[in-house]
């Protein structure tokens, strides 16, 4: 048994010496965020930008409209539209019309995009499977099942109240 899980059940959640969630899910997030960041420097991108023409990527051949593309990264509408600004800036993505809501842009990657990603890609897949082999194989798949899991029950909370 874990030397913690009695100690944890015995406190309260909010007690100064118990493990908790939000700092864990930042601690964990931002510390790959750095690795990620650190290896890329040089390339011309930076991990927000890979997380988007990879999802672009997965999308296609339909393309993603900007508001779709916020909900794929679980990102609000307006910081997917200044990354998005920026990107475009840069030559690597190109935002049109959708051809059906006036209000709406589709967004495609430009080919400098979909080249920096392959470039990058091997980086990202890396620092995943060397987090991961910090577990043993058997724990691997239960660990990413139960984080979606939370992952959705914290999506599920951030849903405005009716």
């Amino acid at each position: 048994m874990d030397e913690f899980a009695q100690t944890d059940a015995d406190m309260p959640l909010d007690a100064p010496g118990r493990r908790r969630l939000p700092v864990l899910l930042r601690r964990a997030w931002y510390g790959l965020n750095q690795a990620f960041r650190r290896r890329i420097a040089g390339m011309g991108l930076t991990p927000d930008q890979f997380t988007v023409i990879r999802t672009l990527l997965e999308a296609e051949p339909d393309r993603l409209t900007q508001k779709a593309l916020a909900n794929a990264m679980s990102s609000d509408p307006n910081t997917i539209a200044s990354l998005l600004e920026r990107m475009e800036a840069n030559g690597l993505v190109e935002r049109r019309p959708h051809e059906k809501d006036r209000r709406a842009n589709r967004v495609e990657l430009l080919p400098v995009a979909r080249e920096k990603y392959e470039a990058i890609r091997d980086e990202a897949i890396g620092l995943q499977s060397h987090v991961l082999e910090q577990l043993a194989e058997a724990e691997r798949r239960k660990f990413l099942k139960q984080l979606e899991t939370v992952a959705e029950a914290c999506r599920d909370l951030s849903k405005p109240q009716r």
